[in-house]
């Protein structure tokens, strides 16, 4: 059979790669043939990888070190690393999800990419409404540094809850991948971004939390009636960064059986189509979740007094 998807020797670069999507994505690519370079904070247990890197996203320099022991030449990356900001404050929150994605792209995949290379980026579909939003979000976009945008975002990492960082981060890096596929088309050089629904991943408890059941998380699924599975995901991912999608780039693909569409027929109410940097919005927001935060705190069996 012949090898339609080309992955056979090609320098893989994959975030996020030890459990989820990241994980799936690290297993199609193996068996695939690819040289499969993982990144994660933690080990990641697929056979065959080329090597393990382990590495905080959301700190520039551990970024800058782990790019030291990846080849000069990278074929493909993937990334797939991102965190939801249940479990963590707003800065790294936006960190991982966008400002990572960003350096990346700028400081080592320009320059170590050639013609034929290609780029695909896991957002959410919580990215969806970037183009309502663009005003948002042009200034952090349009920045070239790692300290641009944390200062850009300074006043909403101090002021807005982290889910929020979720949301805004995702916008970001939707809408940068869409402008640099236009710049990156010019190296010839594909970018695009896959964008899922709702998936049982490791991080499914805390996005479970955040719409308050399971079957408020399925139903963000469209029509599915149950949550993806990570391998539904990472196939998208594979596919885009292989030669069978050759004249793709500048796509958003989203993966969510039909839930856009529902939205877009007016047949569901779109509740992402909100602002995510309004102080207002974020102040109330924040509210509402220390609130919602010391009533669970407060139920029979918590610890606190």
């Amino acid at each position: 059979m012949k090898n339609y998807f080309g992955y056979t020797d090609k320098v893989c670069v994959v975030t996020g790669a030890s459990s989820g999507m990241g994980k799936a994505t690290v297993e199609t690519l193996v068996d695939l043939g690819a040289k499969v370079y993982a990144i994660d904070l933690n080990p990641c247990e697929v056979d065959g990888i080329t090597e393990f890197i382990k590495c905080n996203l959301a700190n520039k320099s551990e970024i800058d070190l782990a790019f030291e022991q990846i080849p000069e030449h990278i074929n493909c990356f993937f990334g797939v690393a991102g965190l939801s900001g249940a479990k963590t404050d707003y800065r790294t929150t936006f960190d991982c999800n966008y400002t990572a994605n960003m350096y990346i792209t700028l400081n080592y995949l320009k320059t170590r990419m050639s013609k034929g290379g290609a780029i695909v980026y896991c957002t959410s579909t919580a990215g969806l409404e970037w183009k309502k939003f663009k005003k948002e979000q042009n200034k952090v976009v349009h920045a070239k540094t790692w300290e641009e945008v944390q200062e850009l975002t300074k006043k909403l990492a101090a002021s807005a809850p982290a889910t929020f960082a979720y949301m805004y981060s995702k916008r970001c890096a939707s809408q940068f991948a869409c402008e640099q596929s236009v710049e990156f088309a010019k190296l010839g050089i594909r970018i695009n971004n896959v964008l899922p629904g709702s998936t049982d991943t490791g991080m499914k408890q805390e996005f479970q939390d955040m719409v308050g059941s399971e079957e408020g998380l399925i139903a963000q699924a469209g029509l599915a009636g149950r949550l993806a599975t990570p391998e539904e995901m990472a196939y998208p991912m594979v596919f885009l960064n292989s030669e069978m999608a050759s004249f793709i780039s500048g796509l958003d693909m989203v993966v969510d059986y039909t839930d856009t569409c529902l939205k877009v027929l007016g047949l569901k109410k779109n509740l992402e189509a909100v602002s995510a940097t309004n102080p207002i919005i974020c102040a109330l927001a924040k509210k509402m979740l220390s609130k919602e935060a010391k009533t669970k705190a407060l139920k029979p069996g918590s610890s606190e007094k």
